[in-house]
C-alpha cells in the first residue's frame, strides 16, 4: 500500500539527490534534502485540507485533482513561480533568468542579491500574516498551550495580525535608511523598496485568502443547493438529478482545491529563498516536497485517517514564522542557509516527537484527552 501510494515520490527523490549531488555536490545535495523536508512539512496540513475535500469527489474529479492538478502544483506553483519571482524583482525577463541560472552563476547571483532585499520583504510579509492569524485563532487542540492559550485571547482583537505586520514592516524599512546612512551609502529606495514590497506581500496574502473564502462559499452553496435538490426528489417521487449538481459542485471543489494549493504553495516557495537563491535547487527540493503532497493526499482519502499527529500543523507554522522572521532579518543581515534550514526542520520534528507522544499517552488512558 505503502509502496503503490509513494513509489513515484520515492523515485522522483532519489533521482532529485542525484541529480544535486552532480550539479553541486554534496552541500546541493544537503540542501535540496533540506528544502524537500520543509516542503513536505509545510505542506502536511495541504494534504490534510486537500483530502478533506477532495474525499467527497467522484472518481472523475479525484483523478482531474491528481493529474491535472498536480501539474499545475509541481510546475506551476513550484517550479515556474520561482523563476517569475526572480525575473520580476531582477527586472529580466523569465528565459533569462534561467538562462543566466544555468550559464552564468556569478552574474545570476548578483542580480539575485540586488533584488533581495524586495524578496525578502515580500516574503516575510506573506509567512507572517499566515503565522500570525494561526497562532491568534482559538483552536480546540494546543500545542504549547502556556503560549497558545494568552496568544487566542489577544486575537480576539479585530485586524492585529494586519496591525502588528506593518509595525513590524515599518521597523525593517527604518533599519534599512538608517544603517544606509551609517554606513555613508545613500540607499533611500532600498527602504522605500522594502516597504512598497511587503505591502505587496500583505495585499497578495489578502488576495489568495479572498480567493479561498469565495470558493469555499460558493461550495458550501452548491453543497446545500445539492441536498435540498435531493431531498425535494425524494418528497416528490422523481427520479434524483443529482448528476449536475455533483459536477457544478465538484468544479467548484476542484477551483477551491488549485486556488488553495497555490496559497499552501506561497509558504513553501518564498521560505525557500530564506535556505537558497540557487533555482536548480529550489526546483528540485519543491519538486520533490510536492509530489509527497500529492502522494500524502492520495494515502489518507484512501486511509481515511487525518488526525493521526495532530500537533504537526502547529509545528509547520512556527516553522512558517520562523521563516518570516529570518527573511526579514535577512534583508539587513547574512544567516547561512542550513541554520535556516535547520530551525523549521527542528521546529516540525519536535511537533511530530510531541504527537506521537501525545497519542501514546492516549492509548494508555483508553480515552479521548484534551491537547
Amino acid at each position: 500500500m505503502v509502496l503503490k501510494t509513494f513509489g513515484w515520490s520515492f523515485a522522483i527523490t532519489a533521482l532529485g539527490l542525484v541529480a544535486a549531488v552532480f550539479y553541486g555536490g554534496w552541500q546541493a545535495f544537503g540542501i535540496v534534502a533540506i528544502l524537500s523536508v520543509l516542503e513536505i512539512s509545510l505542506s502536511f496540513d495541504n494534504a490534510v485540507v486537500n483530502a478533506g475535500i477532495l474525499k467527497k469527489m467522484n472518481a472523475f474529479w479525484q483523478k482531474i485533482f491528481l493529474t491535472i492538478g498536480v501539474l499545475i502544483a509541481v510546475f506551476g506553483m513550484r517550479l515556474v513561480f520561482p523563476v517569475v519571482i526572480v525575473a520580476i524583482s531582477a527586472k529580466i525577463g523569465p528565459i533569462e533568468a534561467v538562462d543566466l541560472a544555468l550559464s552564468d552563476k556569478d552574474m545570476y547571483e548578483q542580480l539575485v542579491t540586488d533584488a533581495h532585499p524586495s524578496i525578502a520583504a515580500f516574503g516575510g510579509m506573506f509567512l507572517l500574516m499566515i503565522f500570525l492569524d494561526f497562532i491568534f485563532e482559538d483552536r480546540d487542540i494546543k500545542w504549547l498551550a502556556w503560549l497558545e492559550r494568552p496568544l487566542a485571547k489577544l486575537g480576539k482583537i479585530d485586524m492585529l495580525s494586519a496591525c502588528i505586520a506593518l509595525i513590524v514592516l515599518v521597523i525593517a524599512s527604518m533599519t534599512v535608511g538608517a544603517n544606509a546612512h551609517q554606513h555613508g551609502g545613500i540607499h533611500v529606495d532600498k527602504a522605500q523598496t522594502v516597504l512598497i514590497s511587503g505591502v505587496l506581500g500583505l495585499i497578495t496574502y489578502m488576495i489568495v485568502g479572498g480567493l479561498s473564502g469565495y470558493f469555499e462559499n460558493k461550495l458550501e452553496e452548491e453543497e446545500e443547493a445539492e441536498h435540498e435538490a435531493e431531498e425535494e426528489a425524494k418528497r416528490s417521487g422523481k427520479p434524483v438529478t443529482a448528476v449536475a449538481m455533483a459536477g457544478k459542485a465538484a468544479f467548484f471543489m476542484f477551483l477551491y482545491l488549485e486556488v488553495l494549493d497555490a496559497s499552501f504553495s506561497f509558504d513553501g516557495v518564498i521560505g525557500a529563498f530564506a535556505i537558497t537563491n540557487d533555482i536548480v535547487l529550489m526546483a528540485l527540493g519543491l519538486g520533490i516536497g510536492a509530489m509527497y503532497v500529492r502522494s500524502l493526499t492520495v494515502y489518507l482519502v484512501r486511509q481515511g485517517t487525518l488526525d493521526d499527529y495532530v500537533y504537526l500543523e502547529h509545528g509547520a507554522h512556527y516553522a512558517i514564522g520562523a521563516l518570516a522572521v529570518i527573511l526579514l532579518v535577512t534583508i539587513q543581515y547574512e544567516i547561512n542557509e542550513i541554520i535556516t534550514g535547520l530551525i523549521g526542520v527542528v521546529l516540525i520534528g519536535w511537533s511530530f516527537w510531541s504527537s506521537v507522544r501525545r497519542n501514546k499517552r492516549l492509548e494508555l488512558e483508553g480515552s479521548p484527552a484534551e491537547a
